[in-house]
């Protein structure tokens, strides 16, 4: 037998070899697999969030009494001692060929605008303690975040946005996700990272959440149907049309009516479109809110021709300007437009609509074209958005995921209802508008051609 000797390397060349030698290969995936510990927390609601609070996690199929223990926030350690406990009801779900166990708690009568602690678990294995705040039962000023698609590389360059978001506005009272928080229906994988990415996050801020075009897959049935970790994964409220559990609801939070729309699934019947609309009317119709909020997957109008949404614009932006929707949050098109239906020329200082706002804050990049409604765009750039509601302010600001202010307007609200609008984005950092390196690449000479006429117009238009 032969004996190899030990060979020391110097650090820096131990370095250079490690470097050289590692092969720059995709990234794998974790398997996620579900175990006693509960994970995948997330907050929602499904009742008055000002006297509500609802928990959504999961386990493995052993754990069978899963509970919350809820108590007053108190900078005490006793917490324990001082908990209430309060069942869970529980769900298997198979999924990837596993049975998956997901619970939700519904916390109850609770006090308007306090701090609880919560965790939750099965009575010996439990998450670490919590902090929630419920909503207060006025206008009082709060903030929240909103997302564009997360989609691709969740875990790997996703988690950025959400985390820089948090960062930002670490007291925001609830997010937004405005579809396609993956890429594929039922990829369990997928979720997993969705939830790795936003982690504790998504145990401290409330979610409202509404499905993509990704979110739906074909079943066996040939039928269209929101994944089957939709309804398991999120606690939403079930105020929306029959057929659209916790996929079309409304909230109302400290004078502002939250509306989350089923786009995709109104695009592929249009009986659950008009169905749509008439609840909408109805849900607007009857809103003692001084502030609307609108949020849905597919744009009324897109950042790009080719990418309209005809069908869903003719029904619903009528219902819109009609009962004074203030802003629609939007995302599918993998790029960023901020802007309103107002003809070229014409003052935007006082909207005769809705703003609107298409975002993006996962690593999908699409190429954008810059149309005549957009009065701030982004390309190949990932974002979040920070909203601010003050009695008759509301103040939006978007932020790259390397945190730079990169957009910002406000909206001011008069006793009738009617807005004027305050851009700020003329006096931040020029618009990045470079395509994509992947579109540089195999756009043809014609193409290339046609962005460039596209830029240099909306230049113009801007500089007017």
């Amino acid at each position: 037998m032969k004996f190899l000797l030990p060979v020391f390397l110097p650090s820096s060349l131990l370095s250079l070899c490690l470097l050289t030698f590692i092969p720059a290969v995709a990234q794998d995936h974790k398997p996620y697999l579900p175990t006693v510990y509960p994970d995948r927390l997330t907050l929602g609601w499904q009742e008055n969030p000002t006297t509500s609070q609802s928990v959504n996690w999961r386990t493995d199929s052993t754990v069978t009494n899963a509970v919350g223990a809820i108590a007053e926030a108190d900078p005490s350690p006793d917490v324990a001692s001082k908990a209430t406990l309060v069942p869970a009801t529980s769900q298997a779900v198979l999924l990837d060929g596993t049975t998956k166990v997901y619970h939700t708690v519904h916390f109850k009568n609770l006090k308007p605008a306090t701090k609880y602690n919560y965790r939750v678990g099965n009575g010996k294995e439990w998450t670490e303690w919590f902090q929630f705040t419920t909503a207060s039962d006025g206008p009082v000023p709060f903030s929240f975040i909103y997302f564009g698609d997360a989609q691709n590389d969740i875990r790997s360059l996703w988690s950025r946005a959400i985390r820089g978001a948090y960062s930002t506005m670490p007291k925001a009272a609830l997010m937004i996700h405005a579809g396609d928080l993956i890429t594929t229906s039922n990829a369990d994988w997928q979720w997993g990272e969705w939830f790795e990415a936003g982690g504790w996050i998504n145990g401290m801020v409330p979610t409202l959440a509404t499905p993509g075009n990704h979110e739906y897959f074909k079943d066996t049935d040939g039928k269209a149907k929101v994944s089957r970790h939709w309804r398991p994964s999120f606690v939403l409220p079930e105020n929306g049309p029959e057929k659209l559990k916790e996929t079309a609801y409304y909230l109302d939070y400290q004078g502002t009516r939250f509306i989350a729309l089923d786009s995709q699934a109104a695009l592929l019947d249009s009986s659950i479109l008009d169905q749509q609309a008439d609840w909408l009317v109805k849900v607007l119709t009857n809103n003692p809110n001084r502030w609307t909020v609108v949020t849905h997957h597919h744009p009324i109008y897109s950042t790009k021709n080719g990418r309209d949404n005809e069908e869903w614009r003719a029904k619903m932006e009528p219902i819109y300007k009609k009962y004074g929707v203030d802003l629609v949050l939007q995302g599918h098109d993998h790029t960023y437009g901020r802007g309103l239906n107002m003809p070229l020329g014409k003052s935007r200082k006082y909207p005769d609509g809705p703003v609107y706002v298409v975002s993006v804050s996962g690593p999908k990049m699409y190429d954008i074209g810059l149309q005549d409604w957009m009065d701030r765009a982004a390309s190949n750039t990932q974002l979040y958005q920070i909203i601010s509601i003050d009695g008759s302010k509301l103040s939006y600001q978007a932020f790259t995921v390397t945190g730079e202010l990169y957009d910002s307007f406000e909206l001011t609200q008069n006793a009738k209802g009617q807005n004027q609008l305050t851009d700020r984005s003329p006096a931040l950092k020029p618009e990045r508008l470079d395509l994509p390196t992947e579109y540089q690449k195999r756009f043809k000479p014609e193409q290339l051609e046609e962005y460039n006429r596209k830029y240099k117009e909306y230049k113009a238009r801007k500089n007017q």
